[in-house]
């Protein structure tokens, strides 16, 4: 049996070995995603780009009870680390900040860049973003870090333009967080 890789192995991992993680990556039962957050840690983006807009956010995954689809959001976080309280940004209504909406997808019978061939990813161009949202291009792939549990997940960006995929070398980790806080409405609707 593997020795389980832990929140604080992954951040000390260099870009080589976090892609490696992602090969060797297991599928997730995605029920066990229902209703559940997570503090999301970008890996890979340089240190200019965490100055300027983050480092960490929070990705939510919702079962939607009236279509059965599981879908979920991103969450911009005031920027406190990964350590202690996580607060998300609000906007002048006091609501969380959201932007990036997806639908968890089965990857079965498509095709992804570099080979990959897992079992989930998250779609962005099917969950209502708006035309001027560059995250509508997001078609990411998604593993668990450790076989068989949904504590840590590791996610790959990549964008998906007409037919033509733009696999970018930046991955983020998923920590869960627990249950769902606050469910956000389908974007345009």
């Amino acid at each position: 049996m593997a020795k389980k890789i832990e929140l604080e192995d992954m951040l000390r991992m260099t870009p080589a070995e976090v892609a490696e993680v992602f090969r060797n990556g297991h599928p997730i039962k995605t029920e066990q995603l229902d209703n559940t957050q997570y503090l999301g840690i970008d890996l890979s983006m340089p240190a200019w780009f965490h100055k300027y807009f983050w480092k960490t956010f929070r990705k939510t995954f919702y079962r939607d009870p009236q279509t059965g689809i599981l879908r979920g959001w991103n969450v911009k976080l005031e920027q406190t680390g990964w350590e202690g309280e996580l607060k998300p940004k609000r906007n002048s209504k006091g609501e969380e900040l959201a932007f990036g909406h997806y639908h968890v997808c089965s990857a079965a019978g498509n095709k992804f860049p570099r080979g990959w061939q897992g079992a989930d990813y998250l779609d962005y161009g099917v969950a209502g973003n708006p035309a001027f949202d560059p995250a509508g291009l997001g078609y990411c792939p998604l593993v668990a870090v450790n076989e068989g549990s949904t504590d840590l997940l590791l996610g790959w960006e990549v964008f998906k333009i007409g037919g033509v995929f733009v696999p970018l070398n930046d991955y983020w980790l998923l920590k869960n967080d627990g249950p769902l806080g606050v469910i956000q409405p389908v974007p345009g609707k």
